[in-house]
Order: C-alpha cells, then sequence, then structure tokens
C-alpha cells in the first residue's frame, strides 16, 4: 500500500475529517474505533 492512501485510510486522518464534516466528538470517535476495528487493522494486516 502506498504511503499516501494508508495516510488516508489513517482512522486518525478519517476522524479529523468527520470532525470538520461537524460530526460531534463521540459519534467520530465511535465511528473511528469501529472502522480500525473492522476494516483497517484486517487491511493492514493483509498488505504486512
Amino acid at each position: 500500500m502506498t504511503a499516501t492512501l494508508q495516510h488516508y485510510l489513517n482512522p486518525l486522518h478519517i476522524y479529523c475529517r468527520l470532525r470538520d464534516f461537524g460530526l460531534s466528538k463521540g459519534f467520530a470517535t465511535y465511528l473511528c474505533r469501529s472502522y480500525e476495528l473492522l476494516m483497517f487493522r484486517p487491511l493492514m494486516k493483509k498488505t504486512y
């Protein structure tokens, strides 16, 4: 995975963008934690 794509898929980056869009801190945190556990970690395990 390229560094740029990895940056944009990073849960912290997504959290910041959700906050920029106006989501509450708690809801953005909930979404990012779910995304990290269900999608990001399994995706990163397959690429290394």
